[in-house]
C-alpha cells in the first residue's frame, strides 16, 4: 500500500487585518481536513500583511509574536481535534530578537519545534535584513507522525547546501513557505529549481506561496508539489486563493534516483577543501 498521505497547501492573500487573514487561514485548514489532508502547511508570513516590502521604522519588534502564542495554540488545538500535521510560518520574537519563523505542530498538536529562516534577503520590496535575524539552523527537519519533514523558508530554498543538508537529516518532503512575487524571476524557474532538488536529494518537496496585490509586490500563488523523480504532482493556479491537495506516496523515497545513484555515491571526504 505504501506510505500514501494527502497533503494540503493554504495559498491565499493577506490584508492589513489580521483577525481576518487568521479565520480566513483557519477556514481554509479546517476545509483541507475535511477532505482528508493529512498535513497542512501555509505560506510565508500567511496571517499578516508582508512587512518587508518597506524598510523598516523603528522597532519590528511590536509587530511580532511569540512561538508558542495565540496563533499557534489556534492551529495546535486544530491539529490535535483532527490528527493533522500543520507547518506554519510566522513572524517571531524570541528572547527579543525577531525571526522568519516556520512551527511543525505534530498531530497530537505539540509544537516539535520551530525552523528559522538561514539566509536572508535584502532587495527591493523585500527588505528583510530589517526584520529578521538569520537562524542557527539547528532545527530543519522533524519526526513528525507521519513521517520526517523538513522546512526550507522562501528565500534557503536558493542555496543547495541547505537543500542538501534536509536531505542528510533525513527528510522525505520538504515545506517551502513562500513569498514570490510576479516577474520576479523567469516563468518557471521556481518550479525547476525545486523539481531538481527534488531530484537530487530524493525527496518530496511542497512550495506554497502567497497571493495578491500588496503595496509594491504582487504575489504569484502557483503553490505546487514535486516529487523525488523531479515530476511535478499538483499545481495551483496564479492568482486565486485555493486549498491545493494531493496524495504523495513516502515510500517513493526509498527507490528514487538519488537514493540509489546520488547518496551512495557522494564524496564528503573531498568536499571539505571546496566549501570554506
Amino acid at each position: 500500500m505504501g506510505r500514501k498521505l494527502k497533503l494540503a497547501l493554504i495559498q491565499q492573500h493577506a490584508t492589513k487585518n489580521i483577525e481576518d487573514n487568521l479565520n480566513r487561514g483557519v477556514t481554509a485548514c479546517k476545509n483541507a481536513i475535511r477532505q482528508g489532508a493529512d498535513i497542512v502547511a501555509f505560506s510565508e508570513l500567511a496571517f499578516t500583511y508582508f512587512y518587508p516590502q518597506h524598510p523598516p521604522k523603528g522597532d519590528v519588534r511590536p509587530l511580532a509574536e511569540t512561538i508558542p502564542g495565540p496563533i499557534t495554540d489556534i492551529f495546535s488545538q486544530l491539529a490535535r481535534e483532527s490528527g493533522t500535521v500543520i507547518v506554519l510560518n510566522l513572524f517571531e520574537t524570541f528572547e527579543n530578537i525577531t525571526f522568519d519563523s516556520s512551527p511543525v505542530i505534530d498531530s497530537d498538536g505539540e509544537i516539535l519545534g520551530v525552523t528559522r529562516m538561514v539566509h536572508i534577503m535584502e532587495g527591493a520590496c523585500f527588505h528583510e535584513q530589517g526584520y529578521y535575524f538569520p537562524g542557527d539552523g539547528r532545527q530543519i527537519v522533524f519526526d513528525t507522525a507521519i513521517g520526517k519533514i523538513g522546512v526550507a523558508i522562501c528565500y534557503d530554498r536558493h542555496f543547495p547546501e541547505y537543500m542538501r543538508a534536509l536531505k542528510l537529516a533525513g527528510a522525505e518532503l520538504v515545506i517551502v513557505p513562500q513569498a514570490g512575487a510576479i516577474g520576479e524571476w523567469p516563468p518557471g524557474l521556481f518550479e525547476a529549481e525545486l523539481r531538481v532538488a527534488g531530484f537530487q536529494n530524493g525527496y518530496f518537496a511542497a512550495l506554497c506561496n502567497r497571493v495578491g496585490k500588496e503595496d509594491c509586490v504582487e504575489f504569484e500563488g502557483k503553490s505546487f508539489i514535486v516529487a523525488p523523480d523531479g515530476r511535478l504532482v499538483a499545481q495551483a493556479p496564479a492568482g486565486e486563493d485555493i486549498v491545493l491537495i494531493a496524495e504523495i506516496d513516502l515510500d517513493e523515497v526509498k527507490t528514487c534516483h538519488a537514493e540509489r545513484h546520488f547518496l551512495m555515491d557522494r564524496r564528503p571526504d573531498i568536499y571539505q577543501q571546496w566549501f570554506k
